[in-house]
C-alpha cells in the first residue's frame, strides 16, 4: 500500500505522499456527504407518502419549472 501511495504521489500532481491522501480523505468525505444527502432526500420523500398526481403531471410541472430557471 505504500508502494502505492508513494507511487501516486510521484506522479506530478501531489507534491508528497501526504498531499495524496489528504486528497483521498477529502474526497471521501466529500462522498460521504453527498450520500447522506441523498439518504436524507430519500427518507424524505418515502415519508411524504403517495402523492396525488400521475407521472404525466409531474413531468409537465417539471418542464415549466426547467423553463422558468433558464
Amino acid at each position: 500500500m505504500t508502494d502505492w501511495v508513494e507511487t501516486q504521489a510521484s506522479g506530478g500532481r501531489y507534491s508528497n505522499a501526504s498531499d495524496y491522501v489528504r486528497d483521498l480523505v477529502h474526497r471521501d468525505q466529500e462522498r460521504a456527504r453527498q450520500i447522506s444527502e441523498w439518504q436524507a432526500l430519500m427518507t424524505e420523500g418515502i415519508e411524504s407518502g403517495v402523492g396525488d398526481q400521475n407521472m404525466a403531471d409531474i413531468l409537465a410541472e417539471a418542464r415549466v419549472a426547467t423553463r422558468r430557471a433558464e
